[in-house]
């Protein structure tokens, strides 16, 4: 047998926490263990892999090529294994309840596409022994993480804003962006505006959302959910830069001004390349009807 294919998901979760904290003292209390165990773990992986993963030193670790390399396939492989046990217990949940393992989770940035999700969740549910949607919002980001680890089994995902890198999808629809700034502000006169006067109005710093945890460099206010960023621009603290469809969630204290030289924003139903489930095959077949 390779020696790689006797690799614990263990020893991988042991590796993951030093390579991300870059230190074995603060990789050991986030495990939860003391930090002799977890070295001796992590030289025994070494060794089994014949391969040096780590340099040390006294300030901490630096990863080697072969150390990225485990880190990028480890959280790959860590991601999968969860996303087997998650899918797993839901399948198992909708058989104790009607015998049928039927039940999908819609992962979805909130504030978007609220018009084409009405669609596509009553078209669906019209359909004969229509799968269980369950709707779940996610932040700017995370619908792919959502999709690699189980958390979900299909997300709404929106190019440019989304990589759909590793997974099957469609396009369902296309548009504009727009920038909303609060009903008052001068700006909201105008009949469109270009992306590059967006980042410079003095008082109207545009927010920033949160891209795998870190926000962008800027003045603006950082961003955990629709309506702080409502009620800051609505204060006239913010601006945001949005698809067309966000006209949705807007409140009388807001205008959305066209932004004539944005990119498209390109909404797609994404799901993970190997699935083979048929209730997310039915759901997909509906989306590209509508």
């Amino acid at each position: 047998m390779d020696t790689v294919e006797s690799v614990e998901t263990r020893e991988l979760r042991y590796f993951v926490a030093v390579a991300e904290e870059r230190h074995f003292g603060r990789a050991a209390e986030r495990l939860g263990m003391a930090q002799p165990p977890l070295s001796r773990a992590v030289q025994q992986l070494e060794r089994r892999l014949g391969v040096r993963l780590l340099d040390r030193d006294r300030r901490g670790v630096r990863l080697t090529g072969a150390g990225e390399t485990l880190l990028h396939e480890g959280r790959a492989a860590l991601d999968a294994v969860t996303a087997a046990a998650r899918r797993t217990r839901r399948a198992g949940a909708a058989d104790a309840r009607d015998g049928r393992g039927d039940r999908l989770v819609l992962a979805v940035k909130a504030g978007f596409s609220h018009e084409l999700l009405h669609k596509l969740l009553d078209a669906h549910a019209a359909e004969p022994e229509a799968a269980e949607i369950e709707v779940v919002p996610s932040g700017l980001c995370e619908q792919a993480g959502m999709l690699r680890d189980g958390r979900a089994d299909v997300a709404l995902m929106h190019t440019p804003f989304n990589s759909l890198a590793g997974f099957d999808s469609e396009e369902l629809l296309t548009e504009g962006q727009v920038v909303v700034v609060p009903a008052a502000h001068p700006l909201a006169a105008r009949r469109s505006l270009r992306v590059a006067e967006t980042a410079g109005i003095p008082d109207l710093p545009l927010a920033r959302w949160s891209r795998h945890g870190l926000y962008p460099p800027g003045p603006g206010p950082e961003i955990h959910d629709q309506t702080q960023l409502a009620q800051l621009i609505a204060l006239g603290r913010t601006a945001a830069v949005v698809p067309e469809s966000a006209r949705a969630w807007l409140w009388a204290e807001h205008t959305a001004v066209p932004l004539s030289d944005a990119p498209p924003v390109v909404t797609h139903i994404a799901w993970p390349a190997h699935s083979r489930s048929r209730a997310l095959a039915a759901l997909i077949r509906t989306a590209t009807r509508l």
